[in-house]
C-alpha cells in the first residue's frame, strides 16, 4: 500500500518557525466538505477571452506553458460576436476540451442609465427594464443554438428567467449559468439565493476573507469563481499566496487567472486587438505562476480532470435538487 501524500505546507512555514514565528495550525473544521461531481476540489479559468483570435492565443500559450484550462470566459457579450465567430470559438473549445462561457446581453456598464456613473453606483450593472432582460434572453437563445453551453449573467432577474427557460426546455438542459463578478454576492445568504435562482457557479469578490469562504461553505455547495488576481475595476487584488487555502476552504472553486494593471477591453473590437492578445498571453502566464506556487507547497493535488464542466446537485427555489441535465424531486423534509 502506498503511503499517503504529505500534507501541504504553508508559505515560509519552517523558516518562520525557526525564528519563533510559528504559523497557526489550520482548523480542520474550516475545510470545505464539498467537491465537484468528479471528485476534484478546483478547476481553472482564463477570463476576458474576447473572440476567436484571443481564444487561439490562450490555447496556444496554455499548451506552451503547460497550463491546464477548464473554462474560458468572455466579457464583452454575445452581441459583440458574429455567428461565425461564436461557432469558431465553440469548435476550438470542443477540440481542446475546454468549456466556453459567453456573457449575456445589455447591462449597466453600457446602457443609457446614468445612475451607474454616480458615486453610489445606482442600481449597479444590472439589466434595466424589460428591453434589457429581453436582450439577455435573445443572447442566450442565439448562443445556445450555436452550441454554447455556459452563459455569464449579471442580473438576478435574468438568472431566474434563464433558469426557468432551462427548466421548461427552451434552453438546453445542460446549459450552465455563471454569476458575474459585476454582481458578486458577499455573504452566505446571498450566495445561497443565487444558487436558488439557478446559478451553477457564483463569482464572489476577491476581497472576501478566508473566513468568509468558510461561512459560505456552511450553507451552500454551489461552485465559486474567484479571481486570484482581479482586474483593476474589480479592485486589483492579488491573492496568489492564498490559493491553497482558497481551495481548502472554498472547494468546489474555479481559480480565475485575471490581470491587474491592464487596460479595460470591454466591449472588445479590432481597435483593442494588440492589448487584448498581449493580456491574454499574460493571464495564462499568471496561471503558470499560481500552479507553480501550489506545486512548491505540495497543494496542487485534487484538481478536476480536464474536460469537466458540470457542477453537481444544486438546490433551487422550485424545491428540486438539480444536476444539470437531470432534475430529481427532493423529499419535503430535505427542502430548503
Amino acid at each position: 500500500m502506498s503511503e499517503s501524500a504529505p500534507a501541504p505546507r504553508l508559505p515560509g512555514q519552517a523558516a518562520l518557525a525557526s525564528l519563533g514565528y510559528a504559523t497557526p495550525v489550520a482548523d480542520p473544521a474550516d475545510a470545505s466538505p464539498h467537491s465537484f461531481p468528479d471528485g476534484g476540489g478546483w478547476r481553472t479559468e482564463i477570463p476576458s477571452v474576447e473572440g476567436p483570435e484571443a481564444l487561439h492565443t490562450v490555447l496556444a500559450e496554455a499548451a506552451r506553458l503547460d497550463v491546464p484550462v477548464h473554462r474560458i470566459s468572455q466579457g464583452s457579450g454575445v452581441w459583440m460576436l458574429t455567428d461565425a465567430e461564436i461557432t469558431e470559438m465553440v469548435d476550438a473549445c470542443a477540440a481542446a476540451g475546454v468549456e466556453l462561457c459567453l456573457f449575456t446581453g445589455p447591462r449597466g456598464s453600457w446602457d443609457i442609465g446614468a445612475s451607474t456613473r454616480t458615486a453610489s453606483g445606482g442600481g449597479g450593472l444590472r439589466a434595466r427594464g424589460h428591453g434589457a432582460v429581453a436582450g439577455c434572453v435573445e443572447d442566450a437563445l442565439r448562443a445556445t443554438a450555436l452550441g454554447v453551453r455556459c452563459l455569464l449573467v449579471a442580473d438576478e432577474g435574468v438568472l431566474w428567467v434563464l433558469h426557468r427557460l432551462r427548466e421548461q426546455g427552451t434552453l438546453p438542459a445542460d446549459t450552465t449559468f455563471k454569476v458575474s463578478a459585476l454582481i458578486g454576492p458577499v455573504n452566505p445568504a446571498s450566495v445561497a439565493v443565487h444558487e436558488g435562482l439557478g446559478a451553477d457557479s457564483v463569482n464572489i469578490p476577491s476581497d472576501l476573507t478566508l473566513e468568509h469562504l468558510t461561512e459560505i461553505r456552511r450553507v451552500t455547495r454551489v461552485p465559486l469563481d474567484f479571481y486570484l488576481e482581479a482586474p483593476d475595476d474589480l479592485g486589483g487584488y492579488v491573492r496568489m499566496y492564498d490559493a491553497a487555502e482558497l481551495i481548502r476552504r472554498g472547494a468546489p472553486i474555479y481559480l480565475k487567472f485575471g490581470l491587474s494593471k491592464a487596460p479595460g477591453i470591454y466591449p472588445f473590437g479590432a481597435h483593442l486587438r494588440d492589448v487584448t492578445l498581449s493580456s491574454a498571453r499574460e493571464r495564462v502566464r499568471r496561471g503558470r505562476l499560481a500552479l507553480d506556487l501550489l506545486a512548491r507547497l505540495g497543494a496542487d493535488g485534487g484538481m478536476s480532470p480536464l474536460g469537466s464542466r458540470l457542477p453537481g446537485p444544486l438546490t433551487r427555489f422550485t424545491g428540486t435538487t438539480r444536476t444539470t441535465g437531470t432534475t430529481e424531486e427532493v423529499p419535503p423534509a430535505e427542502r430548503s
